[in-house]
């Protein structure tokens, strides 16, 4: 038991990194050591990515301060700086003593230089990944910068440990989205795909994001995809792309797919229900993580296009290739031969939360030392 009642502070930009949080939300908020607050921002806010908030309210989740932080033109280090400015004053007010941020968006980089700069606590869940394009910068920076590591399993810890960070300042909890992933809180599939309007008895699903260190070749990477799937005549459902740079690219080319009749597009779809999606979707193709780390622990083949993903933790079932249509072609073929298979589950046992409120309900956490020390090994 703690000895003084402390202030959380959520910080989510994503549909992605609000899944990856809000077992750990759920958790705390009902607890009398907490008080907890959320700063929703990014694509949440936006009309363009699904005015996602709309999400994060229906869990009926209190003390919520949005901030919009762009409105479709400003390049990724303008985002940046709007959202230190947002988040900076709503801290100065609030006053938390933790600031809880997620993986590698510019809105996690934002926080870790609000709170380190203001003497604030930092939890950074998920570094110590590793990943292809602009974000794995951004995450070993959040890393540096924060007090506190949640990580998904022992490689993850092994790397922020050669980064210099001090072991008891680093916690294995695994993969909080695992919580949700195997709840037996999740709805039907007959449930989802009526509320999202879906007659497809067979599916699968299409998420592809921009490559920012690629940024002059999205449009013919992704006027390619387009013209695979189109010519593969099966059933898709399409997520659309983040706000990273170059995705207008890809906007205009899945512009392409609307009014098809075995395309349904939706620029976002509730966590839960999405896991339930793709639980029974025959494959996923494109370059998001989630065909990285959640599809195959629902035994679902992905058909992972290009660098986005390089150097991840990639399982031996994951058909990767490049982005010409031969060689998608050959792996849309090959992920529908391949059908479901098993994997081990190196992510967690599914009670991150658990483990994170052990953790923050410890003193020793809280009397932790906010002064960075580099370790030496």
């Amino acid at each position: 038991m703690i000895l003084n009642k402390k202030k959380l502070l959520f910080v989510t930009g994503t549909r992605a990194d609000f899944g990856k949080i809000k077992s750990l939300i759920e958790i705390t908020r009902h607890h009398s050591n907490f008080e907890v607050h959320i700063f929703v921002t990014g694509m949440h806010v936006h009309e363009k990515y699904g005015n996602t908030i709309v999400e994060i309210e229906k869990s009926n989740f209190s003390n919520i301060r949005q901030f919009r932080n762009f409105n479709g033109e400003e390049s990724m280090d303008e985002i940046l700086a709007n959202t230190i400015h947002g988040l900076s004053s709503f801290t100065k007010e609030i006053k938390p003593d933790l600031i809880i941020i997620h993986g590698d968006r510019v809105e996690a980089l934002a926080s870790a230089i609000v709170g380190s700069l203001n003497n604030i606590f930092i939890a950074h869940i998920e570094g110590g990944e590793v990943s292809g394009t602009i974000d794995e910068l951004i995450r070993h920076s959040v890393s540096k910068l924060s007090h506190f590591h949640l990580v998904a399993n022992d490689k993850a810890q092994s790397r922020l440990l050669q980064m210099g960070e001090r072991e008891e300042s680093v916690f294995v909890i695994g993969s909080p989205d695992v919580d949700i992933m195997f709840s037996d809180k999740l709805k039907s599939i007959d449930f989802v795909k009526k509320h999202y309007e879906i007659s497809f008895e067979k599916f699968s699903i299409l998420m592809f994001h921009p490559v920012t260190t690629e940024v002059e070749e999205i449009k013919k990477y992704a006027s390619d995809l387009v013209d695979e799937v189109l010519s593969s005549d099966l059933n898709y459902i399409v997520i659309l792309p983040n706000n990273d740079l170059g995705s207008s690219s890809i906007f205009n080319e899945f512009i392409r797919l609307e009014n098809k009749d075995n395309f349904k597009i939706y620029p976002s779809i509730r966590f839960e229900y999405f896991l339930v999606l793709l639980k029974y979707s025959q494959f996923i193709i494109g370059n998001s993580s989630t065909g990285i780390r959640e599809a195959p622990y629902y035994g679902v083949p992905t058909v992972n296009i290009g660098t986005r993903q390089q150097s991840r933790s990639l399982h031996s079932e994951i058909i990767n290739c490049n982005y010409s249509r031969e060689e998608i072609n050959l792996a849309i073929k090959e992920a529908i031969e391949f059908g479901s298979f098993t994997v081990e589950n190196n992510f967690g046992s599914g009670r991150s939360d658990q483990q994170f409120l052990e953790i923050i309900c410890n003193n020793d956490f809280w009397e932790s030392s906010k002064q960075k020390l580099f370790k030496d090994r």
